[in-house]
């Protein structure tokens, strides 16, 4: 049994997360970086927060080590300064997911009882969470991709060759594509998002990377999109168990949509066929993400039944274990 102390601490940890989340999308953090120092007064007028609650939170953020106190002067501790958005290697991406985490756990509790499952829309229901999910997902999967994922995988080298044209499915704040088009010069990108403030952070953040010249973003549903000419590579990025349901529909569509010699990348969360290694670290998080994909109307899938569903519609499919994730190429015959 765990100990009392034990589950105190493990609570504790969340309610620090919560007041980091506070700090984080309010521009607490950087407010502070800029200031260096500052009472609750001059904090308040820099980060146009009300003072009443802004008292109280430095008071907490003080508690937990986010924040280190002379007399009435607060300064950033490390850790605090370490959870800047635009701090290198920033981790306020573990601040929004467990918010994110809380936020989906309330709903299941409450779901369960009833068997709904109302659908994506519950990520926006908190308009604190929506504006900060892109830039969690870049944070926790951008390195990898650019580290483990672009180097093994030889399909981006081939169209990057071709001067081809990528197109991302569920592209969220664009960070696949600006690593990926950051990498591989030649290539030119499209990506589609079904949320509006994922469009609108993804175009500027291409502006700002020199970048809007090759990538392009809009809006659109990934069963209706549009498409300019034919793709060369057509990436979903943790979006393939939004649309399982209907994947024999879409992946004949992709293959049509594919120019010859063409591929689908998919990079998933690899659903264990044996649940027992769950105990392990790395699947804990999954098992609890798979929860709140119930919510959402989906499920985490086994490499297998991805690659099954390829070849069904025309694709050779090959395997690249991530991790705990896989990556799945589904190449378009020449």
């Amino acid at each position: 049994m765990i100990p009392v102390e034990d589950l105190r601490r493990t609570a504790q940890g969340a309610m620090s997360l919560n007041i980091a989340f506070i700090g984080v999308v309010n521009g607490l953090f950087s407010a502070l970086h800029r200031l260096q120092q500052a009472d609750v007064d001059h904090l308040a007028r820099e980060s146009g927060m009300d003072r009443g609650y802004l008292e109280r939170w430095c008071d907490a953020a003080y508690a937990f080590g986010w924040l280190e106190r002379d007399g009435a002067q607060f300064v950033l501790s490390e850790d605090g300064a370490a959870m800047r958005p635009e701090a290198e290697d920033s981790r306020m991406a573990i601040a929004v997911g467990a918010m994110l985490s809380a936020h989906m756990a309330e709903r299941a509790a409450g779901l369960m009882r009833t068997g709904e499952r109302p659908g994506e829309k519950v990520l926006a229901e908190r308009e604190t969470i929506l504006p900060w999910f892109g830039a969690m997902l870049e944070l926790n999967f951008r390195r990898t991709f650019e580290k483990e994922i672009l180097p093994r995988v030889e399909i981006f080298q081939e169209i990057n060759e071709k001067s081809g044209l990528v197109v991302d499915l569920g592209c969220g704040n664009g960070w696949y594509l600006r690593a990926l088009l950051g990498h591989c010069r030649h290539l030119y990108g499209l990506g589609l998002d079904g949320f509006s403030e994922n469009i609108r952070q993804a175009a500027a953040k291409a502006e700002a990377e020199g970048l809007s010249g090759r990538l392009q973003f809009a809006e659109g549903d990934i069963h209706h999109f549009r498409m300019p000419r034919s793709a060369d590579l057509i990436a979903m990025n943790r979006a393939l168990h939004h649309v399982w349901e209907l994947r024999g529909a879409l992946f004949d569509r992709l293959y049509r949509e594919l120019n010859p010699g063409g591929a689908v990348v998919i990079w998933e969360p690899a659903w264990p066929g044996d649940t027992g290694i769950l105990r392990q670290p790395e699947y804990r998080g999954m098992a609890f993400q798979n929860v709140t994909e119930h919510v959402q109307g989906n499920h985490f899938l086994q490499p297998s039944e991805i690659s099954a569903a390829l070849e069904a519609s025309g694709f050779r499919s090959e395997l690249h274990p991530v991790g705990s994730d896989v990556v799945v190429v589904g190449r378009r015959p020449d």
